[in-house]
């Protein structure tokens, strides 16, 4: 297993992943975390992992919805938000959720920041949708990716939002 920074190339530039030893435990925005010069020798499990990693993270930016996900380490989050992080993984496709109703589903009431504060946290964004929550009637909210980010993947998947 590595745990060492993997570039995927894609149209909309370098995204960088990193494993543990569970799975995806990071994915960077292409120009957040420079690429690895040279890319490890990947074996067995993590090449597996990889190229799920790849296969999904295209499957997405083509506005697909992937038939599965590589095995997502989600561990380096609190339990509120790994409990966010997996609401997240339920939003479908080409719709949006907001803070609020999350926090509802939740059972927390009136924890809208406390889930944007879980979104912004997300150690992998685009596979973790955290881009398909808005905040209330439809407007972007905030995003922890670079700039643009949020409503570039809203776009592909035709995910209605007022900028």
């Amino acid at each position: 297993m590595t745990n060492s920074p993997i570039g995927i190339s894609t149209p909309h530039g370098i995204f960088v992943t990193t494993y543990s030893q569970a799975g995806l435990c990071r994915l960077e925005f292409p120009g957040k975390t420079q690429p690895p010069k040279t890319q490890p020798n990947l074996t067995g499990l993590a090449k597996r992992w990889h190229r799920a990693t790849v296969q999904t993270l295209e499957t997405i930016l083509l506005g697909k919805a992937p038939r599965a996900l590589p095995p997502l380490d989600l561990s380096a989050g609190t339990k509120f938000q790994i409990s966010v992080w997996q609401q997240l993984l339920q939003i479908p496709l080409g719709q949006a959720r907001s803070y609020g109703e999350l926090a509802k589903r939740l059972g927390k009431l009136g924890a809208s920041r406390a889930v944007g504060s879980a979104c912004g946290a997300n150690p992998i964004p685009v596979i973790v949708p955290c881009h398909r929550v808005l905040a209330t009637h439809g407007r972007i909210g905030g995003f922890s990716g670079c700039p643009g980010w949020k409503q570039r993947l809203l776009k592909i998947e035709n995910t209605l939002f007022i900028e």
